[in-house]
């Protein structure tokens, strides 16, 4: 008799890395910067521990659905391969209800905690990243990146408005740095597995369009940033630590970008890019963090 070899059986960690814990520990920071921008140092604790455990469920409930969906694509690359979806530990039913539970839960906390404002931001997030990023244009267009960086701006305002109830520009410049530097962070490492998004399927920009137009495309985004982040503190929101810091920051991830137009040796290039982006936003939100002026 012949021996079938057996499916590891699923863990709790298959369940934790379902929800994708990196993106998680990243957006909780932006939420809680955002929460503290709008508190201007009189924080009201019990909520904030709400308005991040509310987060963090509807983040979790919508990476479970981006995994559910790309599960045939990730089988396709060597990153996402050994996943529990696309390795068969765990069957896709289960993670349908597993990821609609934390839905639930995470919008059922905003309900009770906080406003309509919030909860509606917190909707539109998960459509925009379950059906209109994962579902639509991750599958079919290069736009897949800049639009889905819509749901990826939405924890730090959602943070902010928790507070606030209403979309000001405080709400609007947190929206548009972490808007603004998410493209050039995913398309650093789009370059560098570029071949295994082919491989997959994904019509991601430097797959389509080639790394010089991707490295070019990333220029005016970090440029923005700048400008950004002085008007957060010109709207008198932060102080001069952290206009100093965010201005210096955005001119040497611009010069780094200008660097790889310049025909720097893309992959060495690109892990640069890459780690440099990873950098700055918990960076730039924590000095955001120390240097909001009190009300």
């Amino acid at each position: 008799m012949s021996e079938v070899s057996a499916v590891p059986q699923v863990t709790w960690r298959d369940f934790i890395t379902l929800t994708k814990p990196g993106i998680l520990r990243s957006n909780l920071v932006a939420t809680f910067g955002g929460f503290w921008l709008a508190s201007r140092w009189n924080i009201d604790w019990f909520l904030m521990i709400w308005v991040l455990i509310g987060t963090t469920l509807v983040m979790a409930s919508s990476c479970v659905f981006n995994n559910l969906l790309d599960r045939e694509y990730d089988m396709k690359m060597n990153r996402t391969k050994n996943r529990a979806l696309p390795a068969g530990r765990i069957h896709p039913k289960i993670v349908f209800w597993y990821g609609a539970a934390l839905g639930i839960l995470g919008l059922a906390v905003f309900i009770i905690f906080t406003n309509l404002t919030t909860v509606m931001l917190a909707l539109v997030g998960m459509f925009v990243y379950v059906i209109v990023y994962t579902l639509w244009l991750k599958r079919t267009s290069t736009w897949s990146t800049s639009v889905g960086a819509i749901s990826g701006a939405m924890p730090p305002v959602i943070g902010y408005c928790s507070i606030e109830g209403v979309i000001d520009m405080g709400a609007i410049l947190l929206f548009v740095i972490l808007f603004l530097w998410q493209p050039p962070h995913f398309w650093a490492l789009g370059i560098r597995r570029k071949d295994e998004y082919r491989a997959a399927g994904f019509p991601l920009l430097p797959v389509v369009k080639g790394v010089r137009r991707t490295q070019w495309q990333m220029i005016p985004y970090v440029a923005l940033l700048i400008p950004s982040g002085i008007l957060l503190f010109y709207y008198g929101y932060v102080g001069y630590i952290f206009l100093i810091v965010s201005t210096i920051l955005g001119l040497m991830w611009l010069v780094l970008c200008i660097r790889g137009v310049r025909g720097q040796d893309e992959t060495k290039w690109a892990k640069q890019a890459f780690l440099f982006s990873i950098q700055y936003l918990p960076i730039v939100m924590l000095v955001m963090i120390i240097d909001t002026v009190k009300g």
